[in-house]
């Protein structure tokens, strides 16, 4: 994937819309880093209400968790980070530009110069914790979100009443220095991933890893991505983590490669028995039936927000060749439109009148102030209608409502349907039904 095949057209829609910016731009760009502009920061919480409402709100035995971003240095020695979380690096020593080993050949594929030997880069960021930096403790910005939820679970069972199986869910900001970030937002060194760990029996683990996997791909499904860009990967045996007793990745065809989203994993019994032995806690679980404690497995989801958000885009994202409104009516015209699904949309109505003229701006922004009580809306007064139309077609909102002339008379709008490109006339009194059978 890169930005030859495809990725740059949606940088631009990205940058002209306003759903991603890069980091301090104005000072030549952060390392790798991305901002959320109006419509960005729309689209992404929605991906996470949608998965936190999945995931917890409606499940009875699974609970959340928002766990700290600094943590105790020893968690990442038990977790085993310190020691092996790292990447082969190697520098060219011509033009002096890094690479990991295992993405490049014998030569610097920027210069053809000679590289280093490889070397050993641990991925996570440093800092210092205390009054001074000589005098301060050295710590660790997280590299998961997963440990949190591991050196809290006895705290969050005993407190929650739960019984295995059950899962702790969170979703947060994770931090790797990675050494090839790109890809747009698809590897980038700050990022926000869900997951949830699922706590069973040994011998159930099996079961709810299928359960999990099933239940992970129907997420996707159900928020409108083609079913033919999406699949899973089994990893194989070499490919395994040394704790993994299974795993397979949700993978999505990025504009002809297949990129990881999401990883489904059998974790077996390996972190809670690490953080046992590194705390010197007790963190069992007591089977108050049988009367004994045991170590439990665990099934894990992670996925990134930023992954998630990048699939939903590149798969909305569609061009129209000849154009759709009166603004686009030219052969060499194309108009682009985010058929994003309606619940991902960050614009659920814009609501246009006709022409910049009282007193159907005044109507148009009665209806808007009613609207946006229920939905995310956007008021639009500038330009044409046709580039209005074209302008939300391009942010994905689903629907466009109309306020014209014989609306001052009939007390009827306008309601455009982004895909179906329809038009209906329905009652202002109505409208709010209307629109709710459509977009909830």
């Amino acid at each position: 994937m890169g930005l030859s095949n495809g990725m740059g057209k949606i940088i631009s829609l990205c940058k002209r819309r306003g759903f991603i910016f890069q980091s301090s731009e104005e000072y030549g760009g952060g390392p790798s880093t991305y901002d959320y502009g109006p419509l960005g920061v729309e689209l992404k919480n929605n991906i996470k209400e949608l998965w936190w409402k999945e995931m917890v709100r409606l499940r009875d035995n699974i609970v959340g968790l928002d766990s700290a971003i600094l943590m105790h240095p020893r968690v990442w020695e038990a977790s085993g980070h310190v020691q092996s979380f790292s990447d082969e690096l190697v520098e060219c020593k011509r033009c002096h530009k890094r690479f990991r080993a295992d993405h490049i050949g014998a030569r610097c594929p920027e210069c053809k110069g000679e590289l280093t030997k490889p070397k050993r880069f641990n991925l996570m960021f440093k800092t210092t914790v205390g009054a001074t930096e000589e005098t301060g403790r050295e710590i660790y910005l997280r590299p998961e979100t997963a440990q949190g939820i591991y050196v809290d679970f006895k705290k969050v069972y005993e407190t929650s009443r739960l019984k295995v199986p059950f899962g702790i869910a969170q979703i947060g900001k994770a931090f790797r220095n990675e050494i090839t970030p790109g890809d747009f937002i698809f590897r980038t060194r700050e990022f926000e991933q869900m997951e949830m760990q699922f706590f069973v029996r040994s011998r159930e683990a099996p079961k709810w890893f299928d359960f999990w996997k099933k239940e992970r791909m129907r997420w996707y499904n159900n928020l409108g991505i083609n079913t033919k860009h999406v699949r899973f990967r089994e990893h194989q045996k070499d490919e395994l983590a040394h704790y993994a007793k299974r795993a397979i990745d949700i993978e999505y065809k990025f504009f002809g490669e297949w990129k990881e989203i999401e990883g489904i994993h059998n974790r077996g019994d390996w972190d809670l028995s690490r953080h046992s032995k590194y705390s010197g806690k007790d963190l069992s679980y007591y089977d108050d039936e049988t009367h004994k404690s045991f170590i439990p497995y665990i099934v894990e989801t992670s996925g990134g927000v930023d992954r998630s958000l990048l699939a939903f885009l590149v798969d909305a994202y569609t061009e129209v060749r000849g154009g759709r409104t009166t603004t686009t009516k030219s052969a060499k015209d194309t108009e682009i439109v985010l058929k994003l699904h309606k619940n991902l949309a960050p614009i659920k109505v814009a609501v246009l009148p006709l022409v910049k003229k009282q007193p159907l701006i005044t109507m148009a922004q009665d209806i808007y102030k009613e609207l946006r009580q229920r939905w995310s809306c956007q008021y639009d007064e500038v330009g044409s209608i046709g580039r209005r139309y074209r302008r939300q077609d391009e942010t994905g909102a689903p629907f466009c409502v109309t306020i014209d002339f014989n609306s001052l008379e009939d007390k009827q709008v306008t309601s455009r349907d982004r895909d179906t490109m329809k038009q209906e006339r329905v009652p202002i009194v109505e409208l709010i039904d209307y629109l709710k059978e459509k977009i909830e």
